[in-house]
């Protein structure tokens, strides 16, 4: 009778035990899905909804991961949701560095048009740089400002700003030798020359400090 109390009070403990171990896999295996779930949810958030709710997503993904591994860790035979959990990570690692990547050239592209719309007194310049906008009867206004803009400002541009000016200078030309074919008068075409001239020593010596104080950084 008593050898039977025994044996049974063992089967009902390994039944606890088992019944115990069972319910910590599903656990684990639901924060696991709810993860991997969450990491596939965030990668194809686009751009301008990631920037606006990173710090969040950054939270809620830490809480997740955490919360997973913590259950993962505490059960036996959890080789397959490691290996889920690995992978969810992975694939959040890359798709953050690929945010962080693209997020970054946005903010460049974004400083660029700043910097090249001040030049113009905010008129946006597009990447092909036409200056369709640009005609005989404004043309001598626009070289007025982009040179005054360039030389109050010159001691605050580096080496790279001085390229980016020079690329939007040869561009403003370019549109010139059209206008002067819609009749741009022999006064306004004096007075831009006289501008180009004005510009000219400034852009390379400038320019030229520019670079110089740029290599001796890098040799520090």
């Amino acid at each position: 009778m008593k050898t039977l109390k025994n044996l049974t009070l063992a089967l009902v403990a390994t039944a606890t035990l088992v019944a115990c171990d069972n319910s910590k896999k599903d656990q684990a295996q639901k924060n696991v899905d709810a993860f991997s779930n969450y990491v596939d949810s965030v990668s194809v958030v686009s751009t301008e909804n990631l920037n606006a709710n990173w710090e969040e997503i950054e939270r809620v993904y830490t809480e997740k991961k955490l919360q997973a591994q913590s259950d993962v860790e505490t059960t036996d035979d959890s080789g397959v949701l490691k290996s889920k959990l690995n992978e969810a990570n992975s694939k959040y690692t890359e798709f953050k560095d690929k945010h962080l990547a693209s997020s970054q050239e946005l903010v460049l592209a974004k400083n660029k048009m700043t910097f090249r719309n001040t030049f113009f007194k905010g008129q946006e310049i597009g990447d092909d740089m036409s200056f369709a906008w640009v005609n005989k009867d404004n043309i001598l206004s626009v070289y007025d400002t982009f040179v005054t803009t360039a030389i109050e400002n010159k001691d605050s541009y580096s080496r790279e700003d001085w390229d980016e000016i020079k690329m939007m200078y040869e561009a403003l030309d370019s549109r010139k030798n059209t206008v002067e074919k819609e009749g741009l008068s022999s006064s306004d075409n004096l007075k831009i020359a006289s501008l180009k001239v004005k510009f000219a020593p400034t852009y390379t010596i400038k320019r030229t400090g520019a670079k110089t104080e740029e290599n001796a950084e890098a040799k520090k």
